[in-house]
């Protein structure tokens, strides 16, 4: 991708799944990485010994203090919110530990470090903010009414960054996978995965490679006159 080896590009969530895959993706096209997640196994450090990584927890001060301090020190030209969780139950079973857990660190997290990212960037005159929505953003999804509105909440904060930054030439976009094959769906039956992934309209699940090349696309000058959108990696999935 056009310019990618000229960027230091921060990703969030990347010890494990469409965050490592991303990271990957990233490091062949000769970005610089700062990576963090809130631990790391020795595979991921030995893989990426060349780069920056640190071990934090974006729900809590400390671990976004340190996140915002280091994307500071690397002057960082891409940030991408990337980490997420999920605490599913239906609306009568959840409880108010599973919406706060959620929304800090779907929702939360992605304002704090946008909100670093943007003044740094405008400053500068330059920069990329990319960001994690879902298909579930449209659509909803039984059981996950805390991840759901995460999910709109960042649409709506893409585009409401979109607008107050373009003048400045940094450029907000989102991400919206659909069912993606990661380790959190090493636990879901054989059988139940190959109905889900009849769902869409290709007939099959993504792979965490093909919303990395999505997230390598947008950050790229490739994508230099897009802003706003969000890119819907899901087979066609909202399509219904």
């Amino acid at each position: 991708m056009k310019g990618l080896d000229q960027k230091t590009v921060m990703i969030t969530g990347a010890n494990q799944g469409i965050g490592l895959a991303t990271a990957e993706r990233f490091a062949a096209e000769g970005a610089r990485l700062c990576l963090v997640d809130r631990s790391f196994s020795n595979e991921t450090r030995d893989k990426f010994a060349d780069h920056q990584l640190l071990a934090a927890d974006l729900a809590t001060p400390e671990g976004m203090q340190a996140t915002i301090a280091l994307m500071q020190e690397q002057n960082c030209d891409v940030m991408i919110n990337n980490a997420g969780i999920t605490r599913d139950a239906s609306i009568a079973k959840m409880t108010r530990e599973d919406w706060d857990k959620v929304i800090a660190v779907n929702l939360t997290a992605v304002f704090e470090l946008s909100q670093a990212a943007a003044v740094m960037m405008k400053a500068r005159g330059s920069g990329c903010i990319l960001n994690a929505s879902s298909v579930v953003a449209h659509n909803g999804n039984f059981g996950q009414t805390n991840y759901a509105a995460t999910k709109a909440g960042v649409v709506a904060i893409t585009q409401t960054l979109s607008r107050e930054l373009g003048r400045y030439n940094v450029r907000v976009n989102a991400v919206a996978p659909g069912f993606i094959v990661t380790p959190m769906t090493d636990a879901i039956p054989e059988k139940v995965l190959e109905k889900i992934g009849q769902k869409p309209p290709l007939a099959r699940l993504g792979r965490a490679e093909e919303v990395a090349a999505a997230y390598a696309f947008l950050a790229s000058d490739d994508a230099s006159y897009i802003t706003g959108a969000t890119l819907n990696v899901d087979g066609g999935l909202v399509l219904g």
